[in-house]
């Protein structure tokens, strides 16, 4: 009973470090066939149209890289390495307009590579199945995480466009020491509304600003949510020491506000900026020239 029990343990020992030594196999396979592979896969990324966007010598430097770190990542089973130079060549290539099935695809290239390598190296069905019990898990994991953190840093990439498309879209003007106009163009939505309250407000504060002019001749049309943004900020600014004259009120605007019951109290309209910015000046003492007299 002993002498069984102590085969069976052995037995299991034996199995749990075939994984391992297999690994090690392959790991010494792959960097000794480092040329033949990385060049066929090259090869294959040209060939299936993949990173078009890229030259045959830049897909060769990359192909040569991303070889390099799949190998190490095998080696170490940690994908940190892996995961740092995949957000690397995202940030370089993304912008080049390399697309994220672009990405997915020459991973599954090289690992169909790899396997087809290890296939002719290995005849014997039994070690093959040995070499790729030990392969497939760690291929899958080296997959997902450069995908993963592909489509992040194209996510990250989006964010900031969508961030800079909106500061310019909303800029803040001083026109005058202690005047700031606001010119609104385009459809406002509620995270617009929040990022328009705050870069006002920065502004306020930076320039000591005590009037401003928001002018919304270029907005088509607001919804309740939105409107309550622009009673909120009006309010905000004037808790920042400075008044607001809004612009640019549309009919339908207008309207709106009445029918959603805004407090127009609240706000200090006029017809157009012009005039706006003629009342501004005159509340802080500046000497206004009628723009009819001014022809």
């Amino acid at each position: 009973m002993a002498e069984r029990g102590r085969r069976s343990t052995s037995r299991r020992q034996n199995r749990s470090n075939v994984p391992t030594a297999s690994l090690s196999e392959l790991v010494a396979h792959l960097r000794q066939n480092r040329t033949q592979l990385r060049e066929e896969w090259a090869r294959r990324i040209t060939e299936s149209q993949l990173l078009t966007a890229m030259t045959n010598e830049e897909i060769f430097t990359e192909a040569t890289s991303i070889y390099d770190n799949y190998v190490e990542t095998l080696e170490s089973g940690s994908v940190e390495a892996l995961q740092a130079y995949a957000r690397d060549l995202s940030e370089r290539i993304i912008p080049r307009g390399v697309e994220t099935q672009e990405v997915v695809g020459i991973v599954l290239l090289l690992r169909d590579v790899l396997a087809r390598s290890l296939i002719a190296k290995y005849p014997d069905v039994s070690l093959l199945n040995r070499v790729f019990d030990a392969y497939e898990p760690a291929a899958n994991r080296i997959a997902n995480t450069v995908a993963v953190s592909f489509v992040q840093e194209r996510e990250r990439i989006i964010r900031q466009q969508q961030e800079a498309i909106r500061e310019l879209s909303t800029p803040v003007l001083q026109v005058r020491e202690r005047l700031l106009i606001l010119p609104i163009i385009g459809l406002i939505d509620p995270q617009r509304a929040r990022q328009l309250t705050e870069q006002l407000l920065q502004a306020i504060r930076a320039n000591r600003a005590k009037v401003v002019v928001m002018d919304i001749t270029g907005v088509p049309s607001i919804d309740s949510n939105v409107a309550n943004y622009l009673v909120q900020t009006v309010d905000a600014s004037r808790l920042m020491g400075a008044n607001v004259i809004v612009t640019g009120l549309s009919p339908e605007i207008a309207q709106t506000l009445v029918v959603i019951g805004v407090d127009l109290s609240k706000m200090d309209t006029v017809g157009d900026l012009q005039g706006g910015i003629e009342k501004a000046e005159r509340m802080l003492g500046y000497k206004v020239v009628p723009s009819d007299e001014s022809l």
